[in-house]
């Protein structure tokens, strides 16, 4: 048995045992180095990325949020514009549209993905639509397939919000293209690759996690990734030149070079999430009172979200910390629903749904399956 006292939702402690000589190595060369911002670590971890996820640019930047932003800048997006996104989600994801002069339109979820609902965008579109922004929420990919149709048919632009899915792919749900989803031309690929921009986060408890913050932008369009290297130094390509107002949104060479030691590890790191993920679902399929996620193609498990279905999701919570397990609530309150937004929406009930059930249970690459047992013995306990 594991000797661990109480579980947290995340153990970066495996990793940091794994890694410390490589970590050490690393910063000491930062420090040695002198280039302290937007150093050689930075251009390479960005050159890196690029042959990752194989997109031409990845553009590095100081958080998720900020890469959200400055991708809706560069595609001109601004000042009586709407924006189509999901009221599940962090409120960066809102909070960037708004940012930028633009409206977000909600649209509900699905249950089972706790994505955006892609059968639901059509409907929402109107001639100020400019864009749509979907969250690959939890490390599930949206339905891309049914997004980038919808996006050419009505010529409009994606930017994907890949702040939990880095390393994720969307995998359509029919590969011999029976028009189920219309993905046979994006099947397969890595998200932030489909739409005009990917946007990541790299926040410590993220599946490629800095520790800091940091960001990035991805794109295959070489005007495009100018405009954004622009936007991040202060709207100049050339310094004290500047062009349009921008942003100080530079990543920091230490944390690139965090970034460069972990990422070869990342795909293994990812399987470790999966393999975690199914161990839970075999824990779970004969507990009633849970919906837990599948583990379909290309899902990472940023977390691990149960539904709570019978029962109070919050005295559930309550009773596994009693017994020393922590969990999370990804997310109490829509988006829509935040006091900054609150009554200018309407209700989105099965968002609404999902924020009275979802329950994320401690989840990481190196986690045994004798605490795994454990959690889900305390969420028995706790359940009856």
């Amino acid at each position: 048995m594991d000797s661990i006292t109480n579980v947290p939702i995340l153990d970066l402690q495996p990793e940091l045992d794994a890694l410390w000589p490589e970590l050490v190595e690393a910063t000491q060369r930062v420090m040695k180095s002198g280039h302290f911002i937007m150093g050689p670590d930075v251009r390479a971890f960005e050159s890196e990325i690029e042959q990752f996820l194989g997109v031409k640019h990845a553009i590095a930047c100081n958080s998720g949020t900020d890469a959200l932003v400055m991708a809706l800048r560069a595609l001109g997006i601004g000042e009586g514009d709407e924006v189509i996104t999901s009221p599940f989600s962090f409120f960066a994801t809102a909070e960037s549209i708004s940012n930028v002069g633009a409206t977000p339109v909600f649209v509900d979820v699905d249950l089972d993905s706790m994505n955006l609902d892609a059968n639901l965008i059509e409907a929402a579109i109107t001639d100020r639509t400019k864009a749509i922004m979907p969250v690959h929420i939890f490390g599930r990919s949206a339905s891309m397939g049914k997004i980038m149709d919808l996006a050419s048919r009505y010529n409009l632009k994606v930017v994907e919000d890949c702040a939990q899915s880095f390393g994720s792919k969307y995998i359509a749900p029919c590969e011999t293209c029976c028009g189920c989803d219309n993905g046979s031309k994006v099947s397969g690929m890595y998200t932030g690759t489909m739409g005009n921009f990917g946007c990541y986060s790299f926040f410590p408890t993220k599946n490629l996690g800095c520790y800091g913050d940091g960001g990035m932008m991805t794109t295959n369009d070489d005007s495009l990734a100018d405009m954004v290297r622009m936007l991040r130094a202060h709207g100049s390509k050339k310094k004290y030149h500047n062009e349009v107002l921008g942003y100080n949104s530079r990543l920091d060479s230490m944390q690139a070079a965090i970034l460069r030691v972990k990422l070869p590890h990342l795909t293994s790191y990812n399987e470790g999430r999966r393999a975690a993920a199914m161990r839970y679902w075999e824990l779970l399929k004969d507990v009633p009172q849970v919906k837990a996620p599948e583990v379909v193609n290309g899902h990472v498990f940023h977390q691990y979200t149960i539904q709570i279905l019978e029962g109070n999701r919050d005295s559930v919570a309550t009773v596994m910390k009693s017994q020393g397990i922590d969990t999370m609530v990804y997310y109490p309150i829509p988006q829509d629903k935040l006091p900054v937004y609150r009554g200018q929406f309407p209700t989105f009930e099965k968002s609404e749904v999902l924020a009275n059930r979802v329950l994320s249970l401690p989840i990481w690459p190196q986690i045994s399956e004798d605490i795994q047992v454990r959690v889900v013995n305390a969420l028995k306990l706790a359940l009856n």
